[in-house]
């Protein structure tokens, strides 16, 4: 399994399979009507969420804008409470940290907490090439990881899954990885998840190393903050000795006032709760209670040329609720494996592109995966524009490599719309050819019209059929004199 779905096909071609398969479709459309009505009962309660979710907005805002000098504040504040920081500026430098300090403990085993930042970076494949096995705990990850699988959902990565084919997986891997499943398992949630219970059981007890992520970091204090709703990350967080996390730059919030906020957003806008199930917090290495060997690796990997960027920065605002994917249209009849990412849906369409670069074709391809209906920038959380950041990057695709015909047009069309004579000219031959214009366009303009009919061309142009109006009008014999007539009257009166 790859974290970073190298060789993946550019979205249309991905999604265009997807669409085909009707039990993948089935499953996405059941789990995210049922997220998404959960997420709006529980938005619903809070008289206060426009203020909340401003408030969120603004934090991250200011958050990004100093976040060289919170980024050192929480070095200084982790370092005195007894963590090591790391600094990595690609996926490379990350993997190769991490993968350094598993090897010094002397361990080939890690148990992990859900974290996309990992999987952002391959880190599973990284440590695997150095001969540790990484064992993922979260339910949903585990299902994903045992069936060999990508994560299709930033919330629940198994979305694309129904309770049937998650029995068959346990019932064929589990023994591969650890303790089998039993004889007979059913597809009863319950019989699944005690098997999964008893499977992971093992790994947490014997566990010396784990990974985890955060969701958020805390400047004031150095500490970092895991959300979970089933207690792996808790098992995880607190009996190895030894405890790494990878946590991405724009994770910051400077301070413990700050994180109230989003303790009210997070989980109402994830998995429409009150508030998180678990919610686990750490602060440095304290004696005698958890590990005892903490590290944090602070992760750039494309983040800061983001925040460079003054429109697509505000995707850093992004605390992963997934609210977006729960609403979006095309993630619902797609899934996630056609963004060819960790980052699937909405979100990630903006994110990958700018995190990697729009060189690739699945890249480039990305910020078309929308129809820009703005269904997400209305449920997300701290309000970021997720369709201005599509047509920004939309610009910067057409403006690279490949795209000289569509420039050449668009200039074309900048032309002729900016000098009212040459639109008559333009609008008068478009009539009178309108019988020899095909209903697809052929070429490389045929993209415009595969799942689109070109308008019908009227018989004449409306300057001209608006212009005989008036002239009529003026005379008092066209349709429209009376009509003016009464509209005039009534208007004295």
């Amino acid at each position: 399994m790859s974290g970073t779905f190298i060789g993946m096909p550019s979205f249309p071609a991905a999604a265009r399979r997807a669409v085909q398969d009707a039990q993948l479709r089935h499953n996405l459309r059941k789990a995210t009507h049922t997220i998404r009505g959960k997420r709006g009962e529980a938005v619903g309660e809070l008289d206060d969420w426009a203020e909340l979710r401003a408030a969120g907005r603004a934090i991250k805002d200011r958050t990004l804008r100093h976040l060289d000098r919170y980024l050192e504040q929480l070095e200084e504040r982790a370092t005195a409470a007894g963590a090591t920081v790391h600094w990595a500026a690609d996926a490379a430098e990350a993997n190769a940290i991490v993968t350094r300090l598993v090897r010094a403990t002397g361990e080939r085993e890690v148990v992990k907490v859900k974290s996309m930042a990992t999987q952002e970076i391959g880190l599973n494949e990284a440590l695997a090439r150095a001969g540790v096995t990484a064992y993922e705990t979260d339910l949903a990850e585990l299902i994903v990881q045992l069936s060999d699988d990508f994560p299709s959902h930033i919330l629940v990565p198994a979305i694309h899954r129904n309770r049937a084919e998650i029995r068959e997986i346990f019932a064929r891997r589990m023994a591969e990885w650890g303790v089998p499943a039993p004889e007979g398992l059913g597809d009863d949630p319950r019989e699944l998840a005690e098997a999964a219970r008893v499977h992971l059981r093992e790994k947490f007890l014997n566990a010396r190393v784990a990974v985890s992520g955060a969701n958020f970091a805390v400047a004031e204090t150095g500490s970092l903050v895991v959300l979970e709703s089933e207690g792996n990350g808790r098992m995880c967080l607190t009996l190895p000795e030894t405890l790494i996390s990878v946590v991405g730059i724009e994770k910051l919030v400077p301070t413990w006032a700050d994180l109230e906020v989003f303790m009210q957003l997070l989980p109402r806008s994830s998995t429409g709760e009150r508030m998180n199930p678990y919610s686990s917090v750490w602060t440095g290495a304290a004696p005698g209670d958890g590990p005892q060997d903490v590290h944090l690796v602070l992760l750039d990997n494309g983040r800061t040329d983001t925040l460079a960027d003054r429109v697509g920065r505000q995707a850093l605002r992004c605390i992963r609720c997934s609210a977006c994917l729960n609403i979006c249209p095309v993630y619902e009849r797609s899934g996630g494996h056609a963004y060819g990412s960790v980052y699937p849906g909405p979100i990630g369409a903006v994110l990958t592109p700018q995190l990697r670069g729009v060189q690739g074709p699945m890249e480039a391809s990305l910020p078309y995966a929308s129809s820009l209906c703005g269904a997400c920038y209305e449920v997300c959380p701290v309000a970021i524009d997720i369709p201005e950041i599509l047509v920004h990057l939309r610009e910067r695709v057409a403006s690279g490599p490949g795209h000289a015909a569509e420039r050449a047009a668009m200039s074309a069309a900048e032309a002729v719309l900016g000098d009212h004579r040459l639109l008559n000219m333009a609008q008068r031959a478009a009539s009178a050819a309108r019988g020899a214009v095909p209903r697809r366009l052929p070429g490389p303009a045929a993209g415009w019209t595969d799942t689109r009919d070109l308008p019908d061309i009227p018989p004449r142009p409306f300057r001209d059929w608006w212009r005989e109006h008036e002239r009529e009008r003026a005379r008092g014999s066209g349709p429209g004199a009376a009509g003016g007539r009464a509209d005039r009257e009534g208007g004295e009166r």
